[in-house]
């Protein structure tokens, strides 16, 4: 029974056309033109390393696409027990026809020009949205976007604002959102009302949220407007060589600052905590950045009581914090669980993590995944796990355990699928 009701429900789940709210595609460049832009993805490279393979084999100047695939190829046998080699499987048989279960030194070049052949139509892009059942997907937009040239209601904007908060103290970052906003950031005034333009110019163009990632160590609280003075003044005139109190104090001051805008404005504020940059620092190109457990979202709490308006979706990013987000979304009314982020994305962490949020989270409050891809032909795969996840999960432990019809369960799939994600981030207003 539970293997037929798992194939019902996926089946099912799988028909329902979904906005994905979290990615870092780009809307100019969206669908991949080669093999290259599908498994030059950091977790093919980085796997790959991590399995044996040079880094300088990787990251070569001026390699050539279809090299760099043979090169990937060549290495790609002790990977093959991953989720991440099952998604490219399953997209290029879907997608190219490809007939065999594994990619091989001996079918991928046929697989390669078929592959290129077909993502030179002028309907790729279509083709695989259509296919991936996508018609909406969120951006991770600079600060200083113009976010012109596409359709924002399709690629949605979302202002990602990492380098607002972490890094003012570089006179590139002040001088791009001087750009941005002709405002001569000459104090915190001045920043705030470039802070108040950027924000009017992304909800004029269709913004959704706002964005950041969060180091294990940051704790947000509130700053003066006397202690922010100070702080910005020095970061301004001494730009990194100012001091850490001072550095620390303006990154508060603009964090809050950001959230009383998301307040204003009546946007979510997506928080993706828990990540430590760098830590393997001679990782290949986005494989150096891990989990650090020592994140608690105790660190949170004066945020979250004090923008009891804002709503806060939250990625963690290491399954081992899940039942700590569990916790805040059960007790904090403006506390989202938000997908399976980074190394939580893979099947045994998102059975767990998500069967947990269903059992003890209001259901309006799971926003069930997105993909963080960079190439919309991960949309189709990485969803298609997912919504494998959700059937076995509402299967077992809804339908079975717990004696509820097929309907039921549907019902609240579809609302953890797509119903969460239109209703939290406002869609269709």
């Amino acid at each position: 029974m539970s293997i037929e009701l798992r194939k019902q429900l996926f089946e099912q789940l799988d028909q329902i056309v979904l906005v994905d709210p979290h990615s870092h595609i780009n809307p100019l460049s969206a669908a991949s033109t080669t093999l290259a832009d599908i498994l030059g993805y950091h977790y093919y490279t980085e796997l790959s390393h991590s399995a044996g393979m040079p880094k300088d084999q990787i990251e070569e100047p001026g390699l050539d696409p279809k090299e760099k695939v043979r090169r990937l190829v060549e290495n790609f046998g002790p990977i093959e027990n991953t989720i991440q080699y099952s998604w490219f499987i399953e997209f290029a048989q879907k997608m190219f026809g490809f007939a065999d279960e594994r990619l091989t030194t001996d079918n991928w070049e046929a697989l390669y020009d078929s592959a290129a052949e077909r993502m030179a139509k002028d309907d790729w892009e279509e083709t695989v949205l259509r296919e991936s059942k996508l018609e909406g997907i969120f951006l991770t937009n600079d600060f200083d976007d113009t976010l012109e040239g596409f359709d924002t209601g399709r690629y949605i904007p979302c202002l990602r604002t990492d380098d607002l908060v972490f890094h003012l103290a570089k006179l590139t970052v002040v001088e791009r959102l001087e750009n941005a906003t002709g405002i001569s950031i000459s104090g915190r005034e001045a920043l705030e009302s470039a802070l108040d333009k950027l924000f009017e110019h992304f909800v004029s163009k269709g913004a959704k949220a706002c964005a950041i990632s969060l180091p294990p160590d940051f704790a947000p609280h509130y700053v003066s407007d006397n202690r922010a003075d100070i702080a910005i003044k020095n970061i301004l005139g001494k730009g990194d060589d100012a001091a850490p109190n001072d550095r620390h104090a303006a990154s508060n001051f603009v964090f809050w600052s950001l959230a009383e805008r998301c307040r204003q404005h009546k946007l979510p504020f997506d928080l993706m905590i828990g990540v430590n940059r760098g830590v393997y620092e001679t990782g290949v190109y986005q494989g150096q950045d891990l989990y650090d457990s020592r994140v608690s979202l105790i660190q949170y709490r004066q945020l979250f009581n004090a923008f009891r308006d804002v709503t806060f979706p939250v990625s963690v990013l290491a399954s081992v914090t899940n039942q700590e987000l569990v916790s805040y979304s059960w007790i904090f009314p403006n506390v989202v669980a938000n997908g399976h982020w980074w190394y939580s994305n893979t099947p045994a962490y998102i059975e767990s993590d998500l069967a947990a949020r269903l059992e003890a989270i209001p259901q309006t409050k799971v926003i069930g995944y997105y993909t963080d891809m960079y190439k919309l032909e991960f949309g189709m795969p990485k969803f298609a796990m997912f919504k494998r996840i959700l059937a076995k999960v509402l299967a077992e432990r809804f339908v079975i355990d717990r004696g509820w019809s097929e309907d039921r369960a549907l019902e609240l799939g579809k609302t953890v699928l797509r119903g969460n994600v239109e209703s939290i981030f406002g869609l269709g207003k």
